[in-house]
């Protein structure tokens, strides 16, 4: 079973076949106040994976039947955003290299300083969090969003792109009268009180929305 770190502090997710390396990693890491799950193989660490796993992984890149890289593509392959550490020999470095290019935050070769190791897995915890963050400012700005309707939506796409009430109205067909209106709409659905909050706003729900799978960004309209 997944643990929970307390706080909110996420946990470090140790996967690697080699019981001496789990065990003195377990202890450094546990001996600087960091939450570790320790596990032998990386299917047992993937049975227990969810998109909502806060953390970080710490992952012998080398290991039977699933390697560091495979693990990483699972991850991503499941949703899940956590940051990912590769452990190497010195040589596996050319493997690290590739695990890098496909988004691991770093790899450290073994055998490793000890405040190097600890230092990069406070740096991928702190990586997790902040993305967490984002994604908890967009789920709020996406559930205000959806409080408005086509009409609505329409001036507000407008509004980001700095057009005046009258060129919305023209290009919208409807009257002057009848933006100001959607505007005070807009304004109460999305607790905001000027339009520089609502561009700020809008521009950070468009940073962090994740591509689909062919790549491209949906701002569906309700």
């Amino acid at each position: 079973m997944i643990m929970e770190a307390p706080d909110n502090q996420g946990t470090v997710y140790l996967v690697d076949d080699d019981p001496a390396v789990r065990g003195s990693v377990t202890e450094l890491l546990r001996a600087h106040g960091l939450t570790v799950q320790a596990f032998g193989d990386a299917k047992s660490f993937l049975a227990q994976l969810s998109p909502d796993t806060a953390g970080c992984v710490l992952i012998d890149v080398r290991m039977p039947e699933l390697s560091g890289l495979d693990v990483q593509q699972q991850i991503r392959e499941r949703g899940a955003s956590l940051p990912v550490i590769i452990m190497t020999g010195h040589g596996d470095v050319p493997m690290a290299v590739r695990a890098m290019k496909d988004g691991a935050l770093e790899f450290v070769c073994k055998p490793f300083k000890s405040a190097e190791l600890v230092g990069w897995v406070r740096k991928a915890l702190d990586e997790d969090a902040r993305r967490r963050r984002e994604w908890a400012t967009r789920r709020e700005i996406e559930r205000r969003i959806r409080r408005l309707n086509e009409g609505e939506r329409a001036v507000l796409d407008a509004l980001v792109e700095g057009r005046f009430n009258k060129v919305i109205a023209d290009q919208l067909g409807i009257s002057i009268s009848t933006v100001e209106a959607r505007r005070r709409r807009i304004r109460d659905k999305l607790q905001i009180d000027n339009l520089s909050v609502l561009i700020r706003m809008m521009d950070c729900y468009r940073k962090t929305i994740r591509p689909n799978r062919q790549g491209s960004v949906a701002l569906h309209h309700e």
